[in-house]
């Protein structure tokens, strides 16, 4: 993937001015697994929050429980349990019908960028279609409103008149985008949307969202396994493995000084451009692979492949908070102290 142009920081502060645009609490979500009285656990006890204007990552490993967050987030999967919080609304029990009016505040963006489209309508009526469902504007009317959205999204007036098998793989996201925004929604999830593209086009893609974001001012809880993605678009960041939220933190704070072991061991697994600086980095090999949802271990989820997990992690489940007294950087480890932090490499920081 070529490399994206960097992405500024935004100012703490300013994310602190406003009510959360998405508080999600405690969200629990559990599917039957088959067997009688069993129960995958997907999703077990999330809390985040998403400030206006905020892009916050939510990374992990695949079956981590990432996608049924953003799910849950959009009501196309019901929790469990749990809370969930639009623009201050309580939406975790609302009705279909009660929901269908905030669907114009909350969109999402698919990864597939062919399956999400209809492949019998052209690209103008797939965008116009949210204007139409909602009754902001006849389809006949809608016409400028799309033309001026394709623009944003970088397709010319004559996509308006293509079948999504006519385009690119970029293409078609960048028309799954353009429905997605054009109602100038709150939020937006994008649940893995670069991963489905060729790498040579990834970058001009993340650049576009980018680009949207700081034009637009939406929020997003962008969902993604690809670290080197987050870094350059996140404004904060939350680490899942196995159904839990185990580190959340500031986008510079986490990458500079990451405080979980399962965090180490994603940073070290990244490649860096430089071939000389990745050779000389410490890579942490995890063993094995991650429990079944089904049979979560006890105490830390993370104590079977953790490779500096002591006797209290097998028994005792760590809370998610802060430990190094460093701002709004939290971390569901026993290991981490105010002075101290586990280096999963086999030394202490």
């Amino acid at each position: 993937m070529s490399e994206p142009q960097a992405r500024p920081k935004r100012a703490e502060a300013q994310r602190e001015t406003h009510e959360p645009v998405l508080e999600v609490s405690g969200l629990v979500k559990h599917y039957a697994a088959g067997e009688r009285g069993k129960v995958v656990r997907a999703v077990d006890g999330v809390s985040l929050t998403i400030g206006e204007g905020e892009v916050l990552g939510l990374v992990g490993e695949s079956g981590s429980g990432k996608s049924t967050v953003g799910k849950c987030v959009l009501r196309l999967t019901e929790p469990t349990a749990g809370r969930i919080r639009l623009g201050g609304r309580d939406i975790t029990h609302l009705s279909r019908r009660g929901m269908r009016s905030l669907r114009r505040d909350v969109h999402i963006v698919f990864q597939d960028p062919y399956s999400s489209l209809n492949p019998r309508f052209t690209v103008g009526r797939i965008v116009a279609e949210p204007l139409v469902r909602h009754g902001v504007a006849r389809r006949s009317a809608a016409a400028d409103r799309v033309t001026a959205m394709l623009g944003k999204v970088g397709l010319g007036p004559e996509t308006r008149d293509r079948y999504p098998h006519e385009l690119s793989g970029g293409q078609r996201q960048r028309v799954g985008l353009a429905r997605s925004l054009i109602l100038e929604p709150k939020l937006v999830v994008a649940d893995e949307p670069v991963s489905a593209l060729d790498v040579s086009v990834q970058a001009s893609v993340l650049n576009l969202i980018a680009d949207l974001q700081r034009d637009m001012g939406f929020s997003c809880l962008f969902i993604t396994h690809d670290l080197s993605v987050v870094e350059f678009l996140a404004d904060r960041i939350a680490v899942m493995y196995l159904g839990q939220i185990v580190e959340t933190g500031p986008r510079d704070r986490l990458f500079a000084a990451p405080e979980h072991p399962y965090t180490q061991a994603l940073l070290s697994a990244a490649p860096v451009p430089d071939p000389a600086e990745q050779r000389r980095r410490s890579r942490v090999v995890l063993g094995g692979d991650p429990p079944s949802p089904v049979r979560p271990p006890a105490g830390c989820r993370f104590h079977t492949r953790c490779p500096v997990a002591v006797d209290r992690c097998r028994t005792e489940p760590p809370d998610l908070m802060n430990r190094r007294l460093n701002g709004d950087h939290l971390t569901a480890c026993h290991l981490v102290s105010s002075d101290s932090l586990p280096d999963a490499r086999g030394t202490r920081a």
